[in-house]
């Protein structure tokens, strides 16, 4: 066997992919990386719901601060929303690993059991295969990390820091009584120093940039994944 044969790094796909054909034991063993790679996805996806529980424990308990008395400040319900923010980079950041095991094992799924389903016998080789053999030569991320903030946000976070907004909406309108002006409400907000005009202003940019992220995130997925049905990539 050459150098350039057990070189296994620099193999290369070749045009219509190598058509290799699985024998049984091949067929057991790729049911065995295919177990594999659900498994890794589950311990992933089990990361990813532990930052959405801090997300909806921590907001909980700003919010019973800031309405335990008439006297509670608002302030737990505004430092909630950076805390959840930072919860939401380091959900993006496991999504980003979480999809390399979920794109994997989608592939097999779509690429070898559903054939083996449909037809009862096994699959026709094809560039699936190769794609699948580069995505483990050369293993890296499917997806962005904003896109990934954008995948979340969709799926979790726009529902827990909407529903900080309207909390803290409802302790400056509403509570401990309603506000009379416009004068009261920014009284209200001020925080310290800081004037509650500086504050709007900071809450108002803070949810548009998450929604814009969301929104220009999603027209980005659905360029990507626009006609996806081949063999182009995975995730």
């Amino acid at each position: 066997m050459s150098e350039t044969d057990t070189n296994w790094r620099q193999w290369r796909t070749p045009p219509g992919g190598t058509g290799n054909e699985f024998d049984s034991s091949e067929i057991g063993a790729l049911a065995h990386l295919y177990r594999g790679e659900v498994y890794r996805s589950t311990i992933w996806r089990t990361r990813l719901d532990a930052t959405t529980n801090w997300s909806v424990v921590t907001l909980g308990l700003a919010m019973s601060i800031s309405f335990a008395s008439p006297a509670a400040s608002p302030l737990p319900l505004l430092l909630v929303g950076i805390l959840i923010a930072m919860f939401l980079v380091l959900e993006a950041r496991r999504y980003r690993y979480f999809n390399v095991w979920r794109a994997r094992c989608r592939w097999i799924e779509t690429n070898f059991y559903a054939p083996l389903l449909l037809r009862s016998h096994k699959p026709d080789p094809g560039q699936w295969q190769d794609v699948l053999a580069q995505d483990y030569l050369r293993p890296q991320y499917h997806i962005g990390f904003y896109r990934a903030m954008g995948r979340r946000l969709r799926r979790n976070y726009s529902y827990i820091l909407s529903f900080q907004a309207v909390a803290y909406s409802g302790k400056i309108l509403v509570h401990p009584t309603p506000v009379n002006d416009l004068g009261e409400v920014m009284a209200r907000m001020a925080v310290g120093p800081i004037p509650g005009f500086a504050v709007l202003i900071f809450g108002v940019a803070f949810h548009l940039a998450w929604i814009s992220l969301a929104l220009r995130t999603r027209q980005l997925d659905n360029a990507k994944h626009k006609g996806s049905d081949g063999v182009r990539g995975m995730g």
